[in-house]
């Protein structure tokens, strides 16, 4: 109600100042009309552009005048906003594509920067097309058929605020470029306003998460005295304390820059300790604070630039802020690079035929050039230093400034995608047919009369792709995606400042983790250093001491204190380090393939294996020799295959023990052990059974021929494998850990499950190598030249020496030496089959081929002799 109140008491002090002579403070405080830069066309669309800076004259007591409001100091930047707009309405036209048979013209005003003007200048916008008098307006005026059906603008967030509620009345569609506030995402307050430029509330999220991504959590924030600066800081600090990062200090710039409330700011950065600071202000804000922070001499800060001025070359361009703001990180809208726009920029001249009418065109000829095209008058003369007068042959070629540089196009790409919106809409509306319309009973719009909260509809359903390959559309609050270019500032070969693109910010994926892109590696942070800087309340604590809060401070502030006399006593598996400041994880012990005691085993197995495989190569080569074939070939083949799994089951006890090597390790020990004494039991019983073939009357060979020999070694075996079966399935051997008190690691090693299966398991080869020793020691004194009874006596020996040996060592070896000791006796005991059973007879084979006959083996060798 208050702001209808307001807007009528405009509108009545506005359009009866001509009228009414006693209102004549009034009129002076709102001027009769603007200067205007307009086209004309079968569709008209408004523009507001902030082509100069405010500036406020001394305030006067309320007895006299009001305070004046200037428009000074020429934007060079917004100005090359509004020729873009004129650029892509001609382009438009002249390629007669997109809306055939239809002009659009414009009508551009300048709203200085300020809410005021802002206003003015949307009032006039609402007006007839015919004239420019007040009077005129005040007779034809209507709100719902005004001769601009659409408004491109303004550019800040507090002159659009102003404008958006004030065409928000009458349903006028409003497309701004630059205005950013959350706050306008509110439909039920701005219900006409859309925008190609992304809410804050994207831009601080992509903040949030920068500073989450480097881990400050003291950072300082300061902001613009506007709605674009305090909205945006304010939801960043909600947002960045949820992550637990606390905000060092909050200040505000003020408008009026004035210099002891900017050095009041200095003065608390200082004290503060932040090393990171968000600027989140538009770039004339930003430039005042700057200003005195060069003059100051404050350096080694880094600094966060907001969207507003993270690619500002009013700051980027003077050399006087390269020593601050070198390393500045920022977020940037996307930027595009649009064909012929810088030979359309270039094409001003004041000397063109229709260049008196742009009221805009002599003040920024003058400022490039600084030089005059008008005669001064005193009262100018004394205001500002005299001009010399333009010479005639400037030419804007020759000029190197922000307006013809077209090398980071953004918010002119954004005025682009406004204006290419609002010819979608008109031709989405031209487009309709009649029965499938949006409208009631399924109408369409008038084709003559273009009513704004019909094309206002069709505005919010536009989504077209550009020839930048880029989708222009409006989500349900009329903002468009959200898309940043992380840009980081650095210095060329040159000395300018360069923008750098070191990474992206996606706000239209879910994923949180997704959204942020960085790399790291191509940034160089203030003072060009490659460092992440560091931004806490407090020094990163020594050792010996620990954080301590500090009392009536944020959260984040913290002393390093000394750790009390009490010690802690560290868990199990950790172990105090050297400062005894600290539980640091005991180291891990096992024995491993990288050890020398790892490695040589392996070694000592794999020749084993290649051995074995070497006497098996010897056999089958001589296998129709007397020697092979009189001592059973099938079981020595057999017994060989067992000894290579026996010399090969040694490299399951090397490695870190896990579920699957623990339960591997021991049933392969077992069965492969089995086997092989199966084999030498079969070959003392053939030997024994030959023997007393041999004597008169003897039919026992029958009961163990080679049928019955597999059946023993299968039997035996079998047996075996049912005990391992049963111990894996009730009480597998299972990875454990060894802790040993006072001592600086921990043990990893396979315990045995169930102890009885384990003893059953060693048990049971102990009792059949016994019967193999035993039977053999009975074979011993046969009448043979060859008695492999002796052989095996002699190896069942060994074997039994070694694992009676093992058992006492087994115990007293500490850690993963007991592991060694297993593995060495397997090997030992492996070596000693395979060199006591066949070494004797490859000897024979290779080296005494004439004893390797039949004659020779039956002989009786003599007595005591082998």
């Amino acid at each position: 109600m208050t702001f209808f109140l307001l807007l009528s008491f405009l509108w009545n002090v506005l359009f009866s100042c001509n009228s009414n002579p006693d209102m004549s403070l009034q009129c002076q405080m709102i001027p009769n009309s603007m200067p205007v830069l307009e086209k004309k066309g079968d569709i008209i669309l408004g523009g507001l552009f902030s082509l100069h800076d405010m500036v406020e004259e001394q305030r006067l007591p309320f007895t006299s005048q009001p305070h004046r409001i200037k428009c000074t100091r020429f934007n060079f930047r917004t100005f090359r906003w509004m020729q873009t707009m004129i650029f892509a309405i001609e382009e438009i036209n002249n390629e007669g594509k997109l809306l055939p048979n239809i002009t659009i013209g414009y009508k551009i005003y300048d709203s200085c920067s300020t809410p005021h003007k802002a206003l003015k200048a949307a009032m006039e916008l609402m007006g007839s097309e015919e004239g420019s008098e007040v009077e005129q307006k005040t007779q034809n005026y209507s709100a719902c058929n005004g001769s601009v059906p659409v408004v491109i603008g303004d550019g800040g967030s507090t002159q659009s605020l102003v404008v958006a509620r004030f065409l928000g009345v009458f349903i006028v569609p409003q497309i701004s470029y630059f205005s950013s506030c959350a706050c306008l995402s509110d439909k039920n307050e701005f219900p006409a306003f859309l925008r190609t430029m992304p809410s804050d509330f994207f831009q601080v999220d992509a903040l949030v998460q920068l500073v989450k991504h480097f881990g400050w959590t003291w950072v300082g924030l300061i902001a613009g005295d506007d709605a674009y600066g305090r909205d945006g800081a304010n939801i960043f600090v909600n947002k960045v304390t949820k992550l637990g990062v606390c905000v060092a200090f909050y200040e505000i710039i003020p408008k009026n820059s004035q210099k002891t409330e900017i050095l009041s700011i200095i003065s608390t950065i200082r004290l503060s300790g932040a090393n990171v600071i968000l600027v989140f202000a538009v770039e004339q804000d930003a430039a005042a604070l700057f200003d005195e922070v060069q003059r100051s001499g404050l350096t080694g800060i880094q600094w966060l630039a907001s969207e507003a001025w993270s690619t500002a070359a009013v700051l980027s361009t003077p050399k006087k802020y390269h020593h601050i703001l070198q390393g500045t990180v920022g977020f940037a809208i996307q930027h595009a690079k649009i064909p012929g726009l810088q030979d359309f920029l270039l094409r001003l001249n004041p000397s063109r035929l229709d260049a008196h009418k742009d009221p805009f065109l002599v003040s920024f000829w003058e400022e490039v050039f600084q030089c005059s095209l008008s005669v001064q008058t005193e009262s100018q003369e004394h205001e500002a230093e005299i001009k010399p007068p333009c010479s005639g042959k400037e030419d804007l070629r020759s000029v190197t400034n922000i307006y013809s540089d077209v090398s980071q196009l953004r918010i002119s790409y954004n005025v682009y995608k406004a204006v290419y919106a609002s010819a979608y809409a008109l031709k989405a509306m031209k487009s309709c047919v009649e029965g499938k319309g949006p409208f009631l009973q399924k109408s369409c719009a008038d084709q003559d009369i273009i009513r704004p909260w019909q094309l206002l509809h069709y505005l919010k359903q536009v989504r077209y792709s550009n020839s930048f390959a880029n989708e222009i559309t409006f989500d349900e609050n009329g903002d468009p995606a959200a898309l940043y270019d992380l840009v980081n500032w650095q210095m060329n070969t040159n000395g300018e400042i360069e923008f750098i693109n070191i990474g992206k910010f996606d706000g239209t994926t879910t994923v949180v983790e997704q959204k942020l892109h960085i790399h790291e590696e191509i940034i160089l942070w203030n003072g060009n250093k490659t460092r992440v800087p560091l931004s806490i309340c407090g020094t990163i604590c020594p050792p010996g001491t620990r954080k301590a809060m500090r009392p009536n401070f944020p959260v984040c502030c913290y002393d390093c204190v000394a750790y009390a006399i009490e010690c802690k006593q560290c868990p199990p598996e950790f172990w105090s380090n050297a400062d005894r400041t600290t539980c640091i994880p005991k180291r891990v012990e096992f024995l491993s393939f990288r050890d020398t005691m790892g490695i040589t085993l392996v070694v000592i197995s794999i020749i084993g294996t290649l051995s074995t495989c070497i006497v098996v190569l010897i056999f089958y080569c001589h296998r129709t020799t007397p020697i092979v074939r009189a001592n059973n070939s099938e079981l020595s083949f057999l017994l060989l295959f067992s000894l290579t799994l026996c010399f090969l089951c040694s490299l399951t006890f090397i490695g870190q023990p896990s579920k699957w090597s623990c339960m591997l390790r021991h049933t392969a020990f077992g069965i492969s052990f089995v086997l092989c004494i199966s084999c030498i039991l079969g070959k003392t019983i053939v030997v024994l059974i030959a023997f007393k073939a041999t004597l008169p009357g003897s039919n026992i060979i029958k009961w163990f021929g080679p049928a019955q020999q597999k059946a023993i070694i299968t039997i035996c075996t079998l047996t075996q494998v049912i005990i391992c079966t049963v111990w894996l399935l009730v009480a597998p051997p299972t990875p454990r850990q060894l802790i040993p008190h006072e001592k600086a690691f921990v043990i990893l090693l396979c315990d045995e499950g169930s102890y009885i299966a384990f003893a059953l398991v060693l048990s049971y080869i102990g009792l059949l190598a016994f019967i193999c020793l035993f039977l053999a020691f009975l074979a011993r004194k046969l009448p043979n030249s060859f008695n492999e009874a002796r052989l095996i006596t002699f190896s069942m020996l060994i074997f039994c020496t070694v694992w009676i040996a093992f058992i006492p060592a087994y115990i007293s070896s500490p850690g993963k030496y007991a592991t060694v000791t297993e593995v060495f006796a397997i090997l030992a005991s492996s070596y000693g089959l395979l060199g006591c059973i066949f070494a004797p007879k490859c000897y024979m084979i290779l080296l005494r081929p004439k004893k390797n006959t039949r004659k020779h083996l039956m002989s009786k060798a003599p007595s005591g002799k082998f």
